[in-house]
């Protein structure tokens, strides 16, 4: 019987929380010219199609309106929803299981397991797994779980976690990859990525028939109809779900959508902003096990577990909750200037880039990752891409003010915050020592920021007397 509280190693990757921890890890992928130049090829690969899949739609705008209508609708109602979801799945005999957190959800999986005597799991499209360990997990109950989709494989062989939370290998080359399967799996060295790609499809095919377990997680939740939606490129969601005698979904449960009929508004919106596609090639609806009158494929048991994990915290709090619209789509990641410089390993979470910022302190805790809402421009692009047009950029600043109400902030810092106050409201000090001065005081306020940038240089004159001294000589 696994324990609550369970301690376990999942990656090589340091995934300490902490802002220094962060800070370590970001300084040095900044500097990292090679990871960089990875990780803009391929975002500009992801920016050269995704102009082409927003042509589909007649009025895009409106489209993003409508889904984020729609999204405000499942989660305003959500305790309706997930029941609605609930009753229809069981009507045809799938089970759902209510997880308060990631140990009770971790607990029920074993169990489930251990009912068949399960030895080897395969798994598909979850990032929700990843949130709780679940590889790792099994491993220590003598659980092989083995990543089925292309990109998490490669991970999982390099002992990583994903890296995107839609291209989980974005930072590797195919010459990286090319190495890896040589260092792991034995192969020629040099391989294409055509012929990567057959060698991983023959390993993994031969899981599909040992595990006696498949885990997905899913892009959606139906309400309307207690079905379960999950878009792939690969295939690997069908086996996964389909081929073992049991499948398990793992789903946070803000996935939710009212009806069956939003998956076709949902579905492009996904694919478009996801990978610049139409649509993807496989898009599955699973409304419970296989029928024993009607139907001899599907797994004999289908149990949906609904992942709560601090996202009624989310729900709670009335500005955060929109939050809870995001369909995972990665386009934050995509258009983040600082994602871009540091990538998906620094952040230390399973949820990375802008809405990573925004969710994870709610999910793991303020204290420990309060930092991470910091750690942005406020530019805005990350609104400005979202498909259902969450705003983002507010979201992380409204983050940074919960921080600071729950008493999270540094003496220091709130100290010099009420200093720039104080100057700010007044045009006298705002028009006092300029130039030297200024650079003192506030560089000997703001000591973090002259460690990560140019020293502060304050011009001679305010734009108020510069202004005054116009007026005066007309």
């Amino acid at each position: 019987m696994a324990k609550k509280n369970d301690t376990f190693e999942y990656s090589k990757i340091d995934s300490r929380p902490g802002e220094s921890a962060f800070k370590a890890r970001s300084s040095v992928k900044a500097k990292d010219v090679e990871h960089r130049r990875k990780i803009n090829f391929n975002i500009g690969r992801y920016n050269a199609v995704v102009p082409v899949g927003k042509t589909q739609f007649y009025d895009l705008e409106t489209a993003r309106m409508i889904a984020k209508n729609k999204k405000w609708e499942a989660i305003e109602h959500l305790d309706q929803s997930l029941l609605r979801f609930e009753t229809e799945l069981t009507k045809r005999g799938g089970e759902v299981i209510w997880a308060q957190d990631a140990e009770e959800a971790l607990i029920n999986i074993l169990e489930i397991c251990k009912t068949v005597n399960c030895k080897t799991v395969v798994k598909s499209k979850s990032m929700v797994t990843e949130e709780i360990h679940l590889n790792a997990f099994l491993g220590k109950h003598g659980i092989d779980s083995i990543e089925t989709d292309l990109g998490e494989y490669i991970q999982q062989l390099d002992e990583e976690p994903p890296y995107h939370i839609v291209t989980p290998a974005m930072h590797k080359s195919k010459e990286d990859v090319a190495r890896l399967f040589t260092n792991k799996l034995g192969t020629e060295p040099n391989l294409n990525p055509s012929q990567l790609t057959q060698i991983a499809r023959y390993k993994l095919r031969e899981k599909y028939v040992q595990a006696e377990v498949g885990v997905t997680g899913a892009n959606f939740l139906i309400a309307e109809t207690g079905s379960i939606a999950l878009t792939e490129n690969e295939g690997n969601g069908r086996l996964s779900a389909g081929y073992p005698k049991i499948h398990i979904a793992i789903v946070g449960i803000e996935k939710v959508i009212p009806k069956l009929e939003d998956l076709a508004l949902f579905w492009p919106l996904l694919s478009t902003y996801g990978t610049g596609q139409f649509v993807t090639a496989y898009n599955s609806i699973i409304s419970g096990p296989k029928q024993k009158t009607a139907e001899t494929d599907g797994p004999e048991r289908m149990i949906v577990i609904l992942l709560d994990n601090g996202r009624t915290k989310m729900l709670a709090d009335a500005k955060t909750r929109e939050a809870m619209f995001c369909i995972r789509c990665g386009s934050c990641l995509n258009a983040c200037p600082i994602y871009k410089n540091i990538g998906g390993h620094a952040y230390g979470t399973t949820y990375s880039g802008p809405i990573g910022k925004v969710i994870t302190p709610w999910l793991r805790g303020i204290p420990d990752y309060k930092h991470l809402s910091n750690s942005s421009s406020l530019c805005g692009n990350c609104t400005e891409v979202c498909p259902v047009k969450i705003n983002i950029h507010e979201l992380i600043l409204n983050n940074r003010h919960e921080a600071v109400v729950r008493g999270e902030s540094k003496l220091s810092e709130r100290l010099a915050w009420k200093v720039w106050k104080m100057s700010s409201n007044s045009r006298m000090l705002m028009n006092s020592g300029n130039g030297n001065l200024k650079n003192k005081v506030v560089g000997g306020l703001f000591t973090a920021w002259n460690k990560h940038h140019a020293p502060l240089e304050f011009a001679p004159k305010t734009f108020n007397q510069m202004w005054k001294e116009q007026k005066k000589k007309n």
